[in-house]
């Protein structure tokens, strides 16, 4: 990590991946990350951490069962702890996450998606 200011459209500039998770800072014992997405990930939970999600660029869906959330560019939403959820995008998003290190991004619901973030 650096102690340098961070360029968020730089960073993901730098892959094309989607659902693959960078990391691009920590901030004591959670991790800033970015991430490109489009189409439906899978429905999990984190049963012991709440979930930051921030919109860059482009439109994000947060399914929850009672109902979405649509984030735009510079909206963010907090998923509950234990609150089931499914991002998805029609187009594709940038977003930004906060959350505690060593978080698994399928949660509850491992997978072929499961993934460990990698240093931007």
């Amino acid at each position: 990590m650096t102690t340098q200011k961070i360029d968020i459209a730089g960073k993901l500039a730098g892959f094309t991946e989607h659902w693959a998770p960078r990391r691009i800072a920590r901030v004591n014992d959670y991790e800033v990350k970015v991430a490109k997405v489009r189409g439906e990930f899978v429905w999990h939970s984190h049963e012991d951490t709440d979930e930051l999600f921030l919109v860059v660029a482009g439109t994000l869906t947060i399914r929850l069962r009672d109902g979405d959330v649509v984030l735009g560019p510079g909206e963010m939403y907090v998923v509950p702890r234990g609150t089931e959820h499914c991002p998805a995008a029609d187009e594709e998003a940038h977003i930004l996450l906060f959350e505690p290190s060593g978080t698994i991004n399928t949660g509850t619901a491992g997978g072929t998606r499961t993934r460990e973030p990698v240093d931007a």
